[in-house]
């Protein structure tokens, strides 16, 4: 399950916005919406498809982690970017070009000769969905009244529980069919009808909006930001492989140093001309620089456990894809309830012990699932998995969903898009890293030459290792988590420019944390 998207908002939606009675903007936000959820959907389909691809392409196992990182790695790379981009060329513009791009590469993945190709064709598919899913909520936010955003939002957060739900079962379904003996193809290839759709009527209904002021965007800053996270990454997945080479190590010691080009970049560039690719000032805001502290790492803990919770079940068990899928079906509903209980009950009256909870709650789970596949081994039942599956799903829904005000109570309003991106960027960034980590802390533990009675307890050893490590850093998120505010600010009056007074970044609707990570 991955990941979570806040599609940037700029603090001024210049555009005709359709007349309140206009059906119009129900037939946008339909458009929108499918987009959003073809995303998600997209990412979990992924997942379950992994160990077929690896079995049926021949796909290596940093091939593998590839077909998921090099999504994440371009997605993250690219979100600020897309949002920015949207903001000076128009949101509408951007979406299709998005969606148009995210249709084609997926046919490209459907169709890939081989495991390079694959690779290729997710990397481009995670750069066309950074054009695209910026620019979401975006146009929401231009199309809709304020007093209309609640109901659309509320929406917005059913679609997401509903693709964290149906994703893994339809990737499940779609593999084990072998439709037309495509085996895992059709998981991309369901993308293309949806994508054209979208693509036309999208440039029919929805209102195209800019940002209010003419903004540059930093191409040097992009390229740093691509440059680091690269250098960084590829070693991580490449390493086991190539023996961990001496070049690996010093990559990774110089991405440190394009990290602080970048900062250094980014300092001079707001000074200059006031559009930088990120808001340094933004880091002097206590909750936010702790949130992204946490939104970091709560990525890597999700990129680690979804990959290798997959290769658990269907390799190391022998499971089927249907059955993986099906047994991850609790911990998608948890994880959407809880989400819902947490932003409309829970976080109002106790604030950020809510997220701490959930915190404690999934490295509770964690460790329940560690005991349990520890006792019965490869004998392991669906319905034994049920509950510590319930227990994290449930601490995870207490996190994603209130994470983001607390994140952006303190935010200036006219940061509001940058923010948003960043926190978007740094959660794919924890996610990208987590899977690059998948070969320290998972393959690292399993032999290179198994025999087939070898491959299930190493692949249960290892899953426990990389289950030990994903519960020592959700202890560390709960004690970064005491850095956030005890209770997001009260929010101003509604749309706050009505009265002349200016507005926090949480009064801007930003959207709801996508539910489910490992792209």
């Amino acid at each position: 399950m991955t990941s979570t998207e806040i599609p940037s908002v700029s603090a001024g939606t210049p555009g005709a916005r359709p007349a309140a009675g206009d059906r119009r903007r129900w037939f946008a936000l339909a458009i929108v919406m499918t987009a959003a959820f073809m995303d998600l959907v997209d990412v979990t389909i992924v997942n379950i498809a992994i160990p077929s691809i690896q079995r049926e392409a021949g796909a290596s196992v940093s091939q593998i982690q590839w077909i998921t990182a090099g999504y994440a790695l371009a997605f993250a790379a690219g979100l600020i970017t897309g949002g920015r981009l949207g903001d000076i060329h128009g949101r509408k513009r951007l979406f299709l070009v998005g969606i148009g791009g995210f249709t084609l590469a997926s046919a490209l993945c459907g169709f890939a000769a081989n495991p390079e190709m694959l690779v290729a064709s997710r990397i481009l598919q995670g750069g066309m969905a950074a054009m695209m899913v910026p620019q979401v909520l975006s146009i929401v936010h231009a199309t809709f009244p304020a007093h209309e955003r609640g109901k659309v939002f509320g929406l917005f957060g059913a679609i997401v529980g509903l693709g964290a739900v149906s994703g893994p079962l339809l990737g499940a379904l779609l593999t084990e069919w072998n439709l037309w003996g495509l085996q895992w193809r059709p998981i991309f290839l369901i993308n293309l009808p949806v994508g054209i759709a979208g693509l036309v009527l999208g440039s029919r209904f929805i209102t195209e909006s800019k940002a209010p002021r003419a903004l540059k965007l930093d191409l040097v800053g992009v390229a740093l930001v691509t440059l680091g996270l690269t250098m960084l990454l590829y070693p991580l997945t490449r390493g086991r492989e190539l023996g961990w080479p001496l070049w690996g190590y010093l990559s990774m010691a110089g991405a440190l140093v394009v990290f602080a080009a970048l900062v250094a970049y980014e300092r001079r560039k707001a000074g200059r001309d006031g559009s930088p690719l990120v808001e340094l000032s933004l880091f002097r805001v206590k909750s936010f620089a702790a949130g992204i502290a946490v939104q970091t790492v709560f990525g890597i803990a999700l990129g680690v456990f979804f990959l290798v919770w997959t290769l658990y079940m269907q390799t190391g068990l022998g499971w089927s894809p249907l059955r993986a899928g099906l047994t991850g079906v609790p911990f998608s509903i948890s994880v959407s309830t809880a989400a819902g209980l947490s932003v409309q009950k829970l976080v109002p009256r106790f604030g950020r012990k809510v997220l701490q909870a959930g915190a404690l709650l999934m490295a509770a789970g964690v460790l329940l699932y560690i005991w349990e596949s520890g006792r019965y081994g490869l004998a392991i039942a669906s319905w034994q998995m049920a509950l510590p599956l319930i227990v994290m799903g449930v601490g995870m829904g207490l996190i994603v969903a209130p994470l983001t005000d607390a994140v952006l109570s303190d935010v200036p309003r006219e940061h509001a898009g940058s923010a948003s991106g960043l926190i978007n960027t740094v959660q794919q960034m924890g996610n990208a890293l987590g899977l690059g980590l998948v070969s320290v802390v998972f393959f690292g533990e399993i032999g290179d030459r198994l025999t087939r009675s070898e491959v299930g307890p190493a692949f249960v050893n290892a899953f426990q290792h990389a289950l030990g490590w994903v519960a020592a850093v959700m202890g560390a998120i709960f004690l970064l988590m005491f850095a956030l505010p005890v209770r997001a600010s009260a929010p101003a009056a509604e749309e706050g420019a009505d009265d002349g007074r200016p507005e926090r970044a949480q009064d801007v609707p930003v959207g709801q944390e996508e539910l489910v990570p490992v792209r």
